[in-house]
C-alpha cells in the first residue's frame, strides 16, 4: 500500500533520517514513535506530497485517496458542520453542482446528479458529519456555531471529524488525542479499530496506540525500523534487544580482560 525506498529528509541542515525503506501493506495500521523532533510530523508531510524528501521515493497505488490531519487551527465563519461536510470533497462538489441546477431550472441534469448523490452516499453525509462532531464531544447546540467561535483545541477537533469525514484509503493522524477528553478518546479508538484503510498513527498515548495499531515504527538514530505488534508488544521486544545487547557488550569486556590477563601473564614469564 505505501512503500519508502531509500528515504532520506532534512530540516534546514540537520539531516532527521536516510536510507530509509519499508513497505506498510493494505489495511495495517501502524503507529509511528520516536523522540521529539526527530522527524515524525516531517515525515507525515513528506508522505502527504507538503514536503520534497533530501533522497529516495514515496509510493503508494495511483489513486489512493489520502486524508492528512492538519493541526492548524482555522478561522472561518462557516459553521462547525458545514466546515466538517467539506472533507467529503466528492459530496462538496455534487451538492453544489446540485443546488446549482435546482436554482437555474437544469432539469434535465437533476437525475443524473441525485444519482451521483446516491453513489457517493450523499445523503448521508450530513448525519455522518453530526455523528463525527458528537463522537468528538460537541453538543448538538455547538454542530450549527461559526468555526471562529470555538477554541483553538475545539477547532484542532473540527479539524479531525474533517479528516475522518474524508473518504480515504491512507490515513495519516498526527497527535489526533492532544485536545481531547477520555470519552472522545474511547469513541475514536473505535472508530479507527471499525477504519477499513491503512492508517500511519503519531501518539504519545501509549494505551491509545496499544488499542489501534498492529505494527509500531520506529524511528530512532535516523532510521526507521517495523516492529510487528502494538505498542507493549514493541517495548517487549526494544527491552529484549537491549538486554541482549547489554549481555554481548558484557561477554566482550569479559574476553577482552581475559585477553589481557593472558597477555600480562605471558608478558611476565
Amino acid at each position: 500500500m505505501l512503500t519508502l525506498t531509500n528515504l532520506a529528509l532534512r530540516r534546514g541542515t540537520e539531516l532527521l533520517f536516510q536510507d530509509v525503506s519499508f513497505t506498510i501493506g493494505k489495511g495495517t495500521k501502524t503507529g509511528l514513535v520516536g523522540a521529539n523532533g526527530s522527524g515524525k510530523t516531517s515525515l507525515f508531510k513528506l508522505i502527504a506530497g507538503e514536503l520534497d524528501g533530501e533522497a529516495g521515493e514515496v509510493d503508494y497505488p495511483s489513486g489512493t485517496r489520502l486524508a492528512y490531519m492538519q493541526q492548524e487551527t482555522i478561522s472561518s465563519a462557516i459553521s462547525g458542520v458545514e466546515y466538517v461536510l467539506a472533507g467529503d470533497q466528492a459530496f462538496f462538489s455534487a451538492s453544489a453542482a446540485l443546488a446549482e441546477a435546482e436554482q437555474e431550472e437544469r432539469f434535465e441534469h437533476l437525475a443524473e446528479l441525485h444519482e451521483q448523490m446516491a453513489a457517493i452516499d450523499g445523503y448521508s453525509a450530513r448525519a455522518r458529519a453530526e455523528q463525527l462532531m458528537i463522537g468528538l464531544g460537541f453538543n448538538q447546540d455547538e454542530l450549527l456555531q461559526p468555526v471562529n467561535a470555538f477554541s483553538g483545541g475545539w477547532q484542532i477537533r473540527l479539524n479531525l471529524a474533517r479528516t475522518l469525514m474524508q473518504p480515504s484509503d491512507l490515513l495519516l493522524l498526527d497527535e489526533p488525542t492532544n485536545h481531547l477528553d477520555l470519552d472522545a478518546i474511547l469513541w475514536l479508538s473505535n472508530w479507527i479499530k471499525k477504519y477499513q484503510g491503512t492508517l500511519l498513527l503519531i501518539s504519545h498515548d501509549r494505551a491509545f496506540l496499544d488499542e489501534c495499531v498492529n505494527q509500531i515504527a520506529y524511528l530512532n538514530h535516523k532510521i526507521i525500523e517495523l516492529f510487528r505488534g502494538n505498542y507493549s508488544r514493541f517495548e517487549e521486544l526494544k527491552a529484549a534487544r537491549l538486554s541482549e545487547q547489554q549481555s554481548n557488550y558484557q561477554r566482550q569486556q569479559r574476553e577482552v580482560a581475559h585477553m589481557q590477563d593472558c597477555l600480562l601473564y605471558t608478558s611476565d614469564a
